[in-house]
């Protein structure tokens, strides 16, 4: 070898004489064995690259599937760790060599440092073969890798062998570093064994088959991280396609596909229901178990993984503060040129001992890189642990939650024991932040150890006095603690007052058609102005809070250096040294972060504690049927019709929970026998039920249901009656007695549409769960799914379409579904449209109507209906559709006429039963009763037969629809900005415009944030932010400067050889300049205190104005925008702007916009110092610079759009909880808890994932900040080096450089999460702002208030003359060139089918609707001169639907607070209420809750009678308000109009013609024109008449 390579192996051994003597044996000769070493590696090269290049390029035409991730190969990751390992020593190794050879004078001696380059290069290569061998799948070519770690564990041992014959080697660094590597390659070569053992691809005969994982066939499934490798998993490779691809396509839910098996709901839910259950001991079952032990059983090892992580992130993090004294010093001490006397010549070769490599600037720059990519990536690592287990123990808390809001008693949710709003709060609060608290628990225990080693060390620089700089920072740690104690407090007082804001705004919102038609919205306004005010004084006292706790964050480092500098001057008489000063600088910076840390890391373990007590007692609830007050358990036969059924069971529910959740299927019909008529479907012996607070609600009750009859359950409103449907249903708590529900022998059961959890477990248990079958019920109140029209009819049932038209038309709801914008596809519930009561009651029932049960119970299906619906639905839907199939119905009404087609009737009183039986039988037995129901039934004749078409409520509900949705064109004036945005984006087939707009940061929208905000504390903030990063950078370059001046005068570190003569003079002059710069330094930490204090404030107070300035404007706008804008503005999408923008605005925006102005001057400056430092550092920025940009850009439209899914998807899991718990009693009647529970898993992994998404990109986002500021730190370092060995500036200031490098790392990834946040922000204010854009009503009209008479209108005589109303300009007229004369004091009826304009006649006299031609006169005054205040609050109307705000009954009668008890009282009994207020706690100041909901709809039409009586207004109109009253309230009305009214002009627009029968006058409409127009008794004489055919109809 060394003949033919005799030119290579001069450089290769040195130049020496006797380098190649072989005299005392070949393996003696360092070089040779260096060379020797060369060998394996070199093999490895030659042998894998034609491979690798081979296999890559075949690789391209394999099937792509998720394979190429997967990892099969036992001992993966041991070896990529140890490959890792082997690579850093080799970086070592490396740097040694190299250092040795600067050191040995002469020629350079390329053994000492090339093996250890080759043995870099193998080593990579190594690692990128084995990963392309193994998602491969050629387990042979192995054979490879296991040659190479043979031969080379061989090779390193002849090394270590002859090292270790020196008697001195053992201080050499050299000895250790061959040593590790022939460790590592031993293990290496272990793992090869391994694979070989396991898998048994070569030398065995049959080979070990293998199968991916059930998530990497599947091709759903995108979240990789868990399948990848160690290299992938650490740097988030695998998210770069998704992220990249979010520029072009934005990221749809498509996109990120299913969570993989192990992440699911399900799967956690088992592992922490099994940890839950576990601790409940045979010996104590009673024992509620410990949640905090549950999770720990379930989620504790990852958590420990990641603080392992963590600990060992904490550690690296000290190395910078080291690395930079280190570096500071050796470029400090001029180094002595090395003599030979130093230098070692064993083996004719320089080694040199572990400090002296320490000693080299170079190596610890390298160092100091390597240590701040390890530590990111460990940090990260921890990071991405802790959200993963947090996001898997909320999944299993939720479904924990779930199952247990499916088992409630309903006792517990009526007695208000769990409120709707407690379990919203679990699932939306509490859950979260038991996540949250997850989330930051590993701080919990690494925080102390953090900061216990960075005392250690500062007391290490600084000597004693480091300890006055750690005392300043830990005893502020308190004063933090209460500051954030104290925000959360705040943050509570506000959630309080904007939550009550949002009610009182919803009210609003909901009747602003009646406050604007009052002339009240002003009035409501200045409440919730009222409620604001509040909300913005605990905003400040927030604002002030978060200031302060910034403030502290910024001033302490600052506190914490001046204290120990100041201490240090005490002591010692002189300032510190540039590397002691900077290295105490950075770690000041490093404590700091913990201290800031801990006080919210002990806040969330508090509200941790809170939230599993709240789970705990919550989990701990009474759930249906527990045996403490069921007795009826007990299966008992009983007889019917003396004849022999088969046994009956007593509602069982007592099993596992599991069974009885996971088996749910629906009956089908059973064929029914004539002979089986008199059969007993439900019976009740001896009943007595109590809703669990020890009241008996129903008593003594003995019933029974005959199978396929109509039973009918009548009484009066609160006697029992629904309470005896629930009691049925098993929902009520029996204290005696018990209900028996018959199981038919011959009944065919026959699984339908089965959904089951495990199905595994439905063989015996089937049975038991089924001990009543499931039962249509359709409740009083009714409740709707958030899904569509289609969806909640079926109710997951199979979809059969002669069945659903056949439903349809029985409930009349076609007409309403043409209406709808998508038909039956259209959305609704809390978050689609909006349809009224009657709508949504007709859909339940539609619901109950399609089930295929034996028996269907209907509470009231009546309540909302008008007589022609309820005609229709009775006749049609009960009679025809359920009495046809011989369905058991029974139904709970107040229409008596309907008794006469009830089979069986139950007549209730208090709680009792008070008869049972056929209408006949009453009739004879109990004449009485009879009579009383005679009366009460004031429709003598019941020719309900008759074809009734007239109009009705209905059709004034459809109307209302149909103004919302008939004019789509018109929308786009006031249209969903998101939706347009969208739209435009997919139009645009044109990638670079939309990625254009898609990375674009909305600058418009941010200054339109700032302006309202007020330019003045704009600018102040601008400016006080500069001047604070000035003085900063002031600070630290005034302390560079001072410290390098003592390190030169002080005459002991020499510095570049010049040399001070030091003289007395010398002395005292240094010492007189240490304490100036000692005073200046004082001087400048003060202001930059102040400074922070001044613009912590300015940020956070701007954001307040700016909050103050957009709700004022917002809500003022919006109150006093046109009734046309609600009509076509969904609710839903108003209420957002007032609650989730509103809220973003008030909290979010100030922080995120503070945190971003600070991290981006933080870098900006850090950059600055640096580059005026070393210019050089300059050439490196300009790609690290690009690389940044491109890093942002991509992540922000990636974030932005993981951001939208996440919150997208939350909102239906939110929605699904409070709908499952607000129609427990639906879905446990129709047995559908197995669906409910799938789909809120579905919904919850939905949610999950989109979290997972957005914080892995998260974790890819800082990894690649990290390691760009970490190449940064590299390039300061070097920069700063070379600049120093051309001897271009002060060593101090290195230090500065380097310290500002560290900091630029730390802030570098918030610059870009605050950007993408405040990006997501703003877009709160941009939606607020498009609604700032609607045009108000015209509020002042052309006369002055002051020229109206006061008591105008007296008369009230009414001219129309030439009317023409559209409801805006883009849509066509609804009333044409009306004209009617109304004498003062006349009654006049306005009938007509729907559409013909009667309504908007009403709303035209409130000029609520667009008049553009002709006018009316009222009392000699046209109505659209007057302002509109004066006009709308001289008249009074009364709506359709009730509306009444929630207040007390004097607040609904008289906002205004104008008139006396006495008028009130009088209003009240007019309106026949004054009993009944009486009766109330309070009287006139008894509490109306929200919407009214504690009165009747017919109590409530009453007080809005009683409320137009109140204002005395000579003109009065009726619009339909008798709509949903029944006849008894509608005779008191009628009377009450005819005798209270008699002197005042009344308009009735009336949808039962027989109310205007004994009107002055009947206007009679049609297609906006007046077609009649006389007295109804001339009227009815012109028989072909419209309004006599009208009557005709109605008789």
């Amino acid at each position: 070898m060394e003949q033919s390579d005799g030119g290579r192996a001069l450089s290769f051994c040195g130049n020496k004489s006797n380098a190649y003597s072989v005299t005392k044996g070949v393996l003696n000769n360092p070089c040779f064995v260096d060379a020797l070493n060369l060998v394996p590696h070199v093999f490895l090269l030659f042998i894998t690259f034609p491979i690798l290049f081979i296999g890559w390029g075949s690789q391209s035409s394999k099937v792509q599937i998720h394979h190429n991730t997967w990892l099969h190969f036992p001992g993966h990751n041991m070896r990529w760790i140890l490959t890792f390992l082997l690579l850093l020593v080799h970086v070592c190794e490396f740097s040694e060599g190299i250092v040795c050879n600067i050191r040995v004078m002469g020629t350079n001696h390329l053994h000492l440092f090339m093996p250890a380059f080759m043995g870099f290069v193998a080593a990579t290569t190594s690692v990128i073969y084995y990963h392309n061998i193994e998602t491969s799948n050629f387990p042979k070519l192995l054979l490879v890798l296991f040659i190479y770690w043979v031969l080379a564990f061989i090779t390193k041992s002849i090394k270590l062998w002859k090292f270790a014959e020196d008697k001195d080697a053992s201080q050499y660094l050299r000895l250790y570093i061959t040593a590790l590597l022939v460790i590592l390659y031993g293990l290496l070569m272990a793992v090869e064994i391994n694979v070989i053992r396991v898998r048994k691809y070569v030398f065995f005969a049959n080979p070990q088959k293998v199968k991916p994982p059930e998530d990497l066939q599947d091709l759903g499934v995108r979240f990789l991280q868990p399948f990848v490798n160690l290299l992938s998993k650490a740097t988030y490779w695998w998210m770069n396609p998704l992220i990249v691809g979010a520029h072009k396509r934005p990221i749809e839910l498509k996109k990120i596909g299913k969570l993989p098996i192990a992440m699911r709901a399900l799967t956690n839910y088992l592992r922490l229901k099994d940890a839950y259950e576990d601790q409940r001991t045979p010996e104590d079952p009673d024992r509620s178990p410990s949640i905090w032990r549950s999770m720990y059983r379930a989620f504790g090892r990852p958590i420990l993984l990641s603080s392992t992580f963590r600990y060992l992130a904490d550690l690296l993090g000290f190395a910078g503060p080291l690395c930079i004294s280190g570096i500071v010093e050796q470029l400090n001490c001029e180094k002595d040129p090395v003599g030979n006397n130093t230098m070692d010549t064993h083996f004719e070769n320089y080694h040199m001992s572990y400090r002296e490599l320490l000693e080299n600037s170079s190596i610890l720059a390298v160092l100091l890189f390597l240590a701040l990519i390890l530590q990111r990536t460990f940090l990260q690592a921890s990071y991405y642990v802790t959200i993963e287990t947090g996001i898997n123990m909320r999944g299993a808390l939720l479904a924990m939650i779930y199952n247990k809001i499916l088992r409630l008693s309903t006792s517990n949710m009526s007695m208000g024991e769990m409120t709707l709003g407690q379990i919203n709060n679990l699932v939306a609060i509490e859950t979260n932040q038991l996540m949250w608290f997850l989330f930051l628990c590993p701080n919990l225990w690494a925080m102390p150890v953090q900061i216990v080693m960075g005392i250690i060390l500062l007391r290490h620089f600084m000597g004693p006095s480091a300890l006055v700089g750690a005392s300043v920072i830990v005893l502020l740690a308190p004063v933090q603690y209460l500051i954030a104690t104290k925000l959360a407090d705040t943050q509570k007082i506000t959630l309080e007052h904007s939550t009550d804001r949002v009610k009182k705004t919803t009210e609003i919102l909901k009747g602003i058609k009646l406050l604007k038609l009052y002339a009240w919205e002003n009035i409501f306004c200045d409440s919730v102005e009222e409620t604001r005010g509040k909300e913005l004084t605990s905003l400040r006292t927030f604002a002030f809070y978060t200031s302060m706790s910034i403030f502290m964050n910024a001033a302490i480092p600052i506190a914490a250096v001046l204290a120990t500098f100041v201490t240090y001057h005490i002591l010692n008489e002189k300032g510190p040294s540039p590397s002691q000063a900077f290295a105490a600088l950075s770690l000041f910076h490093i404590l700091v972060t913990p201290l800031f840390l801990l006080s919210t890391v002990v806040r969330f373990a508090v509200k941790a504690l809170v939230s599993v007590q709240k789970l705990g007692e919550f989990l701990q609830s009474d759930e249906i049927g527990d045996d403490s007050w069921r007795n009826g358990d007990i299966s008992v036969s009983f007889e019917a019709g003396k004849k022999p059924m088969g046994m009956t069971k007593a509602i069982n529910r007592k099993q596992p929970m599991r069974y009885q959740m996971d088996n749910y299927e629906q009956p089908t019909r059973r064929q029914m026998r004539p002979s089986e008529t008199e059969d007993v479907a439900v019976k009740v012996t001896g009943g007595s039920f109590t809703w669990g607070n020890n009241l008996l609600t129903l008593s003594d009750i003995n019933i029974r249901i005959p199978t396929g009859q109509l039973t009918m359950i009548v009484g009066q409103v609160g006697c029992g009656k629904s309470s005896l449907l629930l009691a049925m249903l098993g929902e009520m708590q029996a204290i005696e007695g018990g209900v028996y529900w018959s199981k038919q022998p011959d009944c065919e059961v026959i699984h339908e549409g089965n959904i089951s959890w495990s199905e595994a477990e439905e063989s015996d248990e089937d049975i038991r769960s089924k001990n009543r079958n499931s039962v249509a019920y359709a409740a009083q109140k009714s409740w709707l799914l958030n899904a569509t029209v289609e969806e909640n009819i079926t109710f997951g049932s199979p979809f059969n379409k002669q069945r659903y038209k056949a439903v349809i038309d029985a409930c009349s709801l076609q007409p309403d579904i043409d209406l709808l914008p998508f038909g039956d596809q259209t959305e609704i519930g809390e978050r689609g449209i909006n349809l009224s009561g009657g709508q949504r009651q007709r859909i339940c029932v539609a619901r109950a109507l399609y089930q295929n049960t034996n028996i269907v119970f209907l509470d009231d299906p009546f309540s909302a209906l008008d007589i022609h619906l309820s005609d229709h639905l009775m006749q049609e839907g009960i009679l025809k559709f359920l009495q046809d199939d011989k369905r058991t119905v029974v139904l709970v009404t107040h229409k008596l006429q309907y008794l006469i087609h009830a089979d069986w009737i139950i007549a209730m009183k208090d709680g009792t039963v008070l008869r049972e039986g056929t209408l006949k039988d009453i009739q004879t037995h109990d004449v009485e009763l009879y009579d009383h129901w005679k009366t009460l039934m004031n429709r003598q004749d019941q020719e309900l037969e008759k074809d009734i078409q007239q109009d009705s409520q209905t059709t004034l509900e459809r109307k209302t629809l149909r103004r919302a949705f008939y004019s789509r064109e018109a929308k786009n004036q006031i249209d969903d900005e998101d939706e347009e945005e969208e739209a435009e984006e997919e139009d645009d087939d044109n990638f670079s415009t939309t990625t254009n707009r898609r990375s674009k940061i909305p600058w418009k929208v941010c200054w339109c944030y700032l302006s309202s905000g007020g330019f003045f504390m704009v600018f102040l903030m601008i400016f006080s932010k500069l001047l604070k990063h000035s003085v900063i950078v002031a600070i630290d370059y005034w302390l560079a400067n001072w410290t390098s001046k003592i390190s030169n005068s002080s005459g002991t570190d020499m510095f570049n050889g010049t040399r001070p003569t030091t003289s007395s003079m010398n002395g005292t002059n240094t010492t007189v300049q240490d304490s100036y710069s000692l005073l200046v330094f004082i001087i400048l930490c003060a202001a930059g205190i102040t400074l922070c204090l001044i613009t912590s404030l300015t940020v956070e107070f701007l954001g307040l104005s700016a909050a103050t300035n957009l709700h004022h404007n917002l809500l003022n706008k919006i109150i006093h925008a046109p009734i046309r804008f609600f009509d076509i503005t969904p609710l839903g999408q108003i209420l957002n702007r007032f609650s989730a923008d509103t809220n973003i605005i008030d909290q979010h925006i100030p922080s995120t916009l503070e945190s971003l102005t600070r991290s981006t001057l933080l870098c900006l400056s850090g950059i600055g110092v640096i580059a005026s430092i070393t210019p050089i550092f300059l050439v490196a920025l300009v790609p690290l610079a690009v690389a940044f940009y491109f890093i942002q850009k991509y992540f922000r439209v990636a974030s932005k759009d993981l951001q939208d899914l996440d919150d997208s998807t939350q909102l239906p899991l939110l929605c699904h909880f409070s709908e499952t718990a607000e129609g427990l009693t639906t879905i446990r009647a129709f047995r559908h808890e197995a669906r409910f529970k799938q789909r809120m898993l579905e919904l919850t992994d939905t949610n999950n994932t989109a979290y997972l998404f957005l914080s892995a990109a998260n974790r890819w986002l800082e990894v690649r900040t990290d390691y760009l500021g970490a190449v940064i730190v590299l390039a300061a370092a070097a920069a700063s080096i070379w600049s120093f060995h051309y001897g271009l500036h002060p060593g101090g200031l290195v230090g500065l450089g380097l310290t500002y490098a560290l900091t630029v790392t730390n802030y570098l990834n918030w610059v870009v999460r605050n950007l993408a946040d405040l990006e997501v922000q703003m877009a709160a204010v941009k939606k607020v702002n498009s609604f700032l854009s609607t045009e108000s009503e015209n509020y002042e009209g052309s006369m002055d208030a002051s020229q109206v008479p006061e008591n105008w209108p007296q008369d009230g005589e009414i001219k129309i003359q030439g009317l023409c109303v559209r409801y805006d300009p883009m849509l066509k007229p609804v009333l044409k060139h009306v004209n009617a004369y109304i004498k003062p004091g006349q009654k006049v009826g306005i009938c007509g089918r729907t559409g013909s304009g009667k309504s908007s006649l009403s709303l035209a006299f409130f000029n609520m609707v667009d008049v553009f031609e002709g006018k009316i006169i009222i009392d000699g005054i046209d109505i659209c001169k007057l302002p509109l205040q004066t006009l709308r609050s001289r008249l009074s109307i009364i709506l359709q639907d009730p509306v009444l705000f929630s207040g007390s009954i004097r607040f609904n009668l008289d906002p205004e607070k104008m008139c006396t008890d006495d008028r009130l009282w009088e209003a009240l009994e007019i309106a026949q209420l004054k009993n009944m207020v009486k009766a109330l706690p309070g009287g006139l100041d008894a509490v109306v809750t929200e919407g009214g909901e504690n009165f009747s709809v017919g109590q409530r039409q009453l007080f809005c009678l009683a409320r137009a009586f109140v204002r005395k207004s000579s003109i009065f109109i009726m619009d339909e308000a008798t709509a949903s009253i029944d006849m008894a309230t509608e005779n008191i009305l009628q009377k009450v109009v005819m005798t209270a009214f008699a002197d005042r002009t009344v308009v009735t627009i009336a949808h039962r013609v027989h109310t205007i029968l004994t009107a002055d006058l009947v206007i009679v409409m049609k297609r906006g024109n007046i077609m009649e127009y006389d007295k109804p008794e001339t009227l009815l004489e012109q028989e072909d008449g419209m309004f006599a055919s009208f009557v005709k109809a109605d008789m």
